[in-house]
């Protein structure tokens, strides 16, 4: 089946909004054997949102089209498909009532113009938006058949997932079931990956296994899609292949499937009835941001320490600027680290120190990151180099940080060199 993502906005044709939702929507497309064959971005223009559901309608079998449709005068996706359609707009009784019924839930009175959300395309078939006023639907135009989406994302991403994706699915036919098994990985890139699991394909009974990889630093995305009659022959071929997926890569793996590096680590601080702080130099607090919105973190998280250079945290976490231990070293951050479990009173504690390379050549541009780490009476640490931009050596360390601690958590050695580290 021919696909086509459509997007509107004139913030997104114009650059001013960086266009998200459609690797989102092409991404979890792909995750279900569907292929997005075209991409379109238009402005909120009639002629040209109308010259584009033409073309679309000319090539594709389905479309998705996301935006425009909001209660402003420049959102257009209704009365455009409308007038594709050769119908007229009538008003949705039903979802005019849930509207209404949003807004007094909220204790607000709905403004006359959000009654536009609720005006169709005749005959449209109504796509359900459970947590915003913008009504999906789907209309058919020629042979192909169009569904609107809203551009909030966070409704979208709902949307594709409970409406759009089943739908999508039936008008494609497929026969059997697609699995997608994902692992996340730090520490090597794609080409190391690539050859840890070479031949692997052909591990699988009958075939059906493709394996794909997606980087996106600081992280490797390894995927293994599998298409089986049912779910038993879904498990026949994909079992072993995770099995032996997970012994090559082996502790480079730090989550799988929807699995995060800090869930990870809080589950694990969960089930020994652990908890964290953490204390960070030039990261502007990544870490804590990592951890604080994760599940639990209210009571497994107990302080995040921030500063801009080592004098401040050696202050904040109570140890005295004696002068003697100044530099950034391993040393130091075991220290940091000690002293910031002593004083949050948490079982853990992560210390992250970088050293930046100021004024060295641009492309020779690096940092010296230190990381310590305190559980109980014992301390590690951990040095490393990286080269590359400020923001590459930020979320570098960052990801190391983190990947220390799981692998400390996991009884793990911390000092598995990386691909990313100067040799």
């Amino acid at each position: 089946m021919r696909i086509e993502i459509l997007c509107t906005g004139d913030e997104i044709l114009s650059g001013k909004t960086v266009n998200t939702n459609y690797g989102h929507i092409a991404r979890r497309l792909a995750e279900f054997g569907l292929t997005v064959q075209w991409g379109t971005t238009v402005g909120d223009d009639r002629d040209s949102l109308l010259a584009a559901f033409g073309q679309a309608a000319a090539r594709a079998d389905a479309v998705i089209v996301n935006g425009g449709l909001g209660p402003t005068v420049d959102d257009l996706s209704q009365e455009v498909a409308a007038q594709a359609a050769g119908v007229e707009l009538v008003l949705s009784g039903a979802w005019l009532a849930r509207m209404e019924e949003y807004f007094r839930r909220r204790g607000r009175v709905m403004p006359p113009n959000n009654r536009k959300q609720a005006m169709l395309p005749a005959g449209a078939e109504m796509i359900d938006n459970p947590i915003g006023t913008a009504c999906g639907f789907a209309v058919t135009l020629g042979r192909t058949r169009f569904f609107f989406t809203p551009g909030v994302p966070s409704e979208m991403r709902r949307m594709l997932d409970e409406q759009l994706i089943p739908r999508l699915l039936a008008l494609s036919g497929m026969q059997g079931v697609f699995r997608l098994k994902r692992f996340h990985s730090f520490g090597i890139g794609e080409a190391r990956a690539d050859e840890m699991l070479n031949g692997i394909e052909a591990l699988a009974p009958d075939g059906g296994v493709k394996l794909g990889f997606q980087a996106h630093f600081p992280q490797l995305e390894t995927k293994l899609a599998v298409r089986g009659l049912d779910e038993a022959d879904i498990a026949r071929k994909l079992v072993p292949l995770e099995a032996e997926t997970r012994r090559r890569l082996g502790s480079f793996i730090v989550a799988e499937d929807e699995g995060t590096l800090e869930g990870v680590i809080l589950d694990k601080l969960r089930d020994r009835a652990g908890s964290l702080s953490t204390a960070e130099m030039f990261t502007g607090g990544s870490i804590a941001a990592r951890v604080a919105p994760m599940a639990d973190s209210g009571r497994l998280f107990r302080r995040g320490v921030v500063a801009r250079d080592l004098a401040e945290l050696r202050n904040a976490v109570g140890l005295d600027d004696d002068g003697a231990a100044n530099g950034i070293s391993p040393a130091t951050a075991a220290a940091v680290a000690r002293a910031l479990r002593d004083r949050s009173g948490s079982s853990h504690a992560l210390a992250v120190l970088i050293d930046l390379d100021e004024g060295a050549d641009r492309l020779e541009f690096g940092g010296t990151i230190c990381i310590g780490i305190a559980s109980g009476n014992a301390t590690v640490s951990r040095q490393a180099r990286l080269l590359g931009g400020r923001n590459w050596v930020r979320l570098g360390a960052v990801e190391l940080g983190l990947d220390c601690l799981r692998r400390h958590l996991l009884g793990l050695s911390v000092d598995e060199r990386i691909d990313f580290e100067k040799r």
